[in-house]
């Protein structure tokens, strides 16, 4: 046995520490903190980790690349704003028609979308714009229609146009306005706008000139419904004999009073008439204007398309459109950059309807077919919008005698007013029926503007329009995208 098997190991000497660690030690660190290695994360981990890393990166090249486009056509038009302009001259100006989106109570949503993707590309261009939007359907298609009628109106000397009272050196002449407005175009976000805008310009130039105030021609409309009419209260014819054979008068023998004789509206004097003025017999001079043979060239087009996605079932393109927004950005701005080059081509209308066919003519190659895959995506429940509007109507008038019998009551002093009356008085009859007309217009104006945009609609066409419309289109040389993402001419 040797003398070294009895004796213990020697023990190692201790690992020298680094200065870092003995000084960290000394500030109250756990020292088995700086024993643990490194190691792969759980599977928990990993999934949590790739989830949010691709859905931050997809989010960020998105955001990259729309930058990058944006400023790639930027640059392309900018040295169109460095061009000197007089003092007394005016910027290019661009006409905007946006129209509701059926189904959403946002009005304004196709401006906004004009303002976000197509907007910054016209203002680096120097290109000033009016934007114009409905509030309700139909809307859209009023207003062009009244502005295209006060122009002939205007032009046949019918009406005076409006002149400030002090001439300005920036004063423009009628013909002046309307060459501007030729010059600069017209942009329609939406297949709704398109359909307003061309509806509006048909009724604009083949209707009468006629003044038509809707507010007076929907009361007289109204006025013979009944729907306010009193119903004159029985009355009892009285014989001599029974008067006479009754010495003094008892409720039975005396006719019915009609009661509210002696309140404040039955002892009103009678209201005199005020003359009227001899201008407003004097026949309105428009209505024997004929419209004209051809319509006069209009201001050219920039379709743009626009989809609104609503409800539930269109969640999935929602979120699919929040990450390829690059998609939008390069159509506003390829739409914008082909305003601001000009470069046109006649309007393709609809093809002549044959005189012996059951069958629709094909819209497929016309621009009537512009922006048709976005009725697709209309709510369903915009079908049933008459019916709505039909049902609320039917609610409307069901409640409204019982309002009208309660107004006249407290008018007359039949009765006296309750608790609740007296704290919140119920409407009066003038406000009933200025209630009554403000309902009947939108709902009348609701219904005519559903008639223009609803998907199987066709778009409003007169033959007096072929040759007056132009498209804007690309320009000879439009930029492209190669495959390695890099932008070419």
């Amino acid at each position: 046995m040797s003398s070294t098997e009895g004796t213990p190991p020697v023990p190692s000497p201790p690992q020298q520490k680094s200065g870092a660690r003995a000084a960290l030690e000394y500030t109250g660190i756990p020292p088995s903190w700086f024993e643990k290695r490194p190691r792969l994360p759980s599977r928990n981990w990993l999934i949590f980790i790739g989830v949010t890393s691709s859905v931050l990166g997809f989010y960020l090249y998105d955001r990259r690349e729309c930058k990058r486009i944006r400023e790639h056509y930027a640059s392309r038009v900018r040295y169109l704003a460095e061009e000197p302009l007089h003092s007394l001259d005016f910027p290019r100006k661009v006409t905007v028609y946006g129209a509701k989106w059926p189904g959403d109570d946002d009005w304004d949503r196709s401006t906004k979308y004009f303002r976000k993707y197509v907007k910054p590309i016209l203002v680096s261009a120097a290109v000033d714009y009016e934007i114009i939007a409905g509030r309700r359907h139909g809307d859209l298609a009023t207003r062009i229609t009244e502005d295209i009628k006060t122009q002939r109106r205007i032009a046949l000397g019918l009406e005076v146009p409006n002149e400030p009272i002090m001439p300005l050196p920036t004063r423009q002449s009628p013909e002046q306005k309307q060459r501007r407005l030729l010059d600069g175009g017209v942009v329609l976000v939406g297949r709704p706008a398109f359909k307003e805008y061309m509806a509006g310009l048909r009724r604009g130039w083949t209707e009468s000139l006629q003044k038509v105030d809707r507010e007076e021609k929907l009361a007289r409309e109204l006025e013979s419904d009944g729907r306010f009419d009193e119903l004159d209260e029985l009355k009892h014819p009285l014989s001599s004999e029974d008067i006479e054979g009754e010495p003094l008068p008892t409720p039975s023998r005396l006719p019915p009073s009609r009661p509210g004789v002696f309140s404040p509206l039955s002892m009103r004097g009678p209201i005199p008439s005020k003359p009227v003025p001899a201008q407003q017999h004097q026949p309105d001079l428009g209505a024997d204007v004929p419209p004209p043979a051809h319509i006069p060239p209009q201001p050219s087009l920039l379709l743009v398309p626009f989809t609104n996605y609503l409800g539930m079932a269109q969640v999935p393109l929602m979120i699919w459109d929040f990450f390829n927004e690059r998609h939008k950005v390069r159509t506003g701005a390829e739409s914008a950059y082909r305003i601001i080059m000009r470069e046109t081509r006649p309007l393709i209308g609809p093809p002549p309807e044959p005189e012996l066919s059951f069958s629709q003519p094909s819209l497929a190659n016309t621009d009537f077919a512009f922006d048709t895959e976005g009725e697709s995506y209309y709510k369903s429940s915009t079908a049933k919008l008459p019916s709505e509007i039909q049902k609320a109507r039917d609610e409307y008038y069901k409640t409204l005698p019982e309002k009208l019998a309660k107004a006249r009551q407290l008018a007359r002093r039949e009765r006296e007013p309750t608790s609740d009356e007296i704290t919140t008085p119920p409407p009066t009859e003038v406000e009933l029926r200025t209630e009554r007309m403000k309902k009947e217009l939108r709902w009348t104006g609701d219904e005519k503007g559903w008639e223009i945009i609803r998907p199987d609609a066709p778009v409003e066409w007169d033959p007096r329009m072929e040759g007056a419309l132009r498209v804007f289109v690309d320009p000879p040389q439009i930029w492209t995208e190669s495959a390695s993402g890099e932008p070419q001419n």
